[in-house]
């Protein structure tokens, strides 16, 4: 009988949910239901000095926004001491793991030596063959904390993205796996967490590759199933190096603020370090479930492009009906432009071709709903005068003032053609927006409407005219 799958996603509320922790998130969720499996949550919070109630409910919101809703009961460490207390006792017992009273001085001044002879730095073992009595007295008078008897021997595994991997661990000396039967640490929390849940497939980022070995070792000798391990290349900058603090703080509530989607995010993320069958760019959440293969994750670092992840958020704004659209731009407008409904709802349909943030939104659609304020220069094209481009405008506002609005577009056209188009569009653009790029003066006059369209053409000539606002 084959075992069900079982990947956990296990973040620590110590930070902001990131990039990294979604595209994490993101391939363990695809995987599972890939596989027929499930994908469970567990909240990495022994940390507790670090760990922060905001950083955890930011965690569950950005899951919950991403559409990477997780399985069963969530899982926290901080409610699982007794648990880890029970497998500490065991290895301490069997003497797998010994109590070290080695201060954090003596620890450097070892480090420092083996470092002077261009040695690799590891603890010395110097309490690992402590007598019991020894231990005991010492229990009374120094702290200490519980360290794992790592065997020195190699081992190897095969990874699902990395292939066979090996580790000499006496190379790396004893590991603390606790400062106390209370207080276990991530390296010995993790194995106990992962076996009891029944993880059958540790899907994470490749800096905890360095962890794994240390991990088996613990997992062996408290004969423990070993998961199979797929270690996932590191997100690097746009210069392909570390990625900088300016992105790796960046969470994705921050991402949300600025009006990103979650289906362009999760396109953006899987296409870091993984690629498909077919040379596509645009792929559904639902494709991406009955595509992702593990074996097709690269093992070269992905690169982030701030540039490629508007061009996808722009894509599926533009791919959402205005209706739905205006549903989720509700939360980045003022709510008066909500009370003028059929108003918003033209302009939002005429701009999301042009957007590519949904904050964007608000700026270049504010000319709809309040008076644009600009400098009268703002009207010439090219090397025309001031009187030139006030003719122009009295003629369009003979047009407008004149015809109704099912002949104001074929007369405005043709007055166009025959004096040219930037002739007469760009000081008509620029009298109905204020702005140097917005949607075509047709365009604008037909959501506006005659009423107001005249209204602001008549404001541009003022700006014109000696008696107005002057030259």
């Amino acid at each position: 009988m084959l075992t069900k799958i079982r990947v956990r996603f296990a973040p620590s509320p110590t930070g902001p949910f990131s990039l990294g922790n979604a595209r994490t998130a993101l391939f363990n969720w695809l995987f599972a239901h890939k596989e027929g499996g499930e994908f469970l949550l567990r909240i990495e919070d022994t940390d507790k000095e670090r760990s922060k109630k905001e950083y955890e409910t930011q965690i569950l919101n950005s899951l919950k926004w991403l559409g990477l809703n997780w399985d069963g009961e969530i899982i926290k460490q901080s409610e699982r001491t007794a648990i880890y207390e029970k497998y500490l006792q065991k290895l301490l017992d069997d003497k797998k793991a010994y109590y070290c009273f080695c201060s954090e001085e003596e620890l450097e001044a070892e480090r420092q030596a083996q470092l002077s002879q261009g040695l690799p730095p590891k603890y010395g073992n110097t309490c690992r063959n402590l007598s019991e009595t020894e231990t005991k007295s010492l229990l009374q008078s120094k702290p200490a904390v519980i360290r794992f008897r790592l065997p020195e021997t190699e081992i190897s595994f095969t990874d699902l993205i990395r292939g066979k991997i090996s580790f000499d661990l006496s190379l790396m000396g004893d590991i603390v796996i606790a400062k106390s039967l209370k207080e276990p640490l991530y390296n010995f929390a993790v194995v106990v967490d992962d076996y009891e849940m029944g993880i059958t497939n540790v899907i994470r980022g490749e800096d905890h590759l360095s962890n794994t070995p240390k991990q088996w070792a613990i997992a062996e000798t408290l004969d423990f199933n070993h998961p199979t391990y797929a270690h996932l290349p590191l997100i690097l900058g746009p210069d392909k190096k570390k990625l900088s603090k300016r992105y790796l703080d960046a969470s994705m509530v921050d991402f949300k603020n600025k009006g990103y989607l979650p289906e362009a995010i999760l396109n953006f993320l899987v296409l870091i370090g993984w690629h498909p069958t077919e040379d596509k760019e645009i792929i559904a959440f639902e494709e991406m479930v009955k595509t992702f293969d593990l074996k097709r994750v690269q093992k070269g670092s992905g690169v982030f492009n701030q540039e490629k992840l508007d061009w996808f958020n722009g894509y599926y704004i533009r791919s959402f009906d205005t209706e739905k659209l205006a549903e989720i731009m509700s939360d980045f407008i003022p709510d008066y432009w909500l009370k003028q409904k059929p108003l918003f709802l033209k302009a939002l349909t005429i701009e999301k071709e042009r957007i590519k943030r949904l904050t964007d939104f608000k700026e270049s659609a504010a000319f709809f709903f309040e008076l644009p304020d600009y400098d009268k220069n703002l009207l010439i094209w090219k090397d025309a005068n001031f009187e030139i481009i006030k003719e122009i405008l009295e003629k369009i506002l003979t047009i407008l003032e004149n015809n109704e609005m099912s002949q104001i577009n074929k007369l405005l056209f043709e007055f166009a053609e025959a004096k040219g188009r930037g002739d007469i569009f760009w000081p008509l653009r620029a009298a109905l927006s204020g702005q140097k790029a917005s949607p075509g003066p047709l365009e604008i006059i037909e959501i506006l409407g005659k009423e107001e369209s005249v209204k602001r053409i008549k404001i541009a000539i003022s700006k014109l005219n000696d008696e107005g606002l002057g030259i």
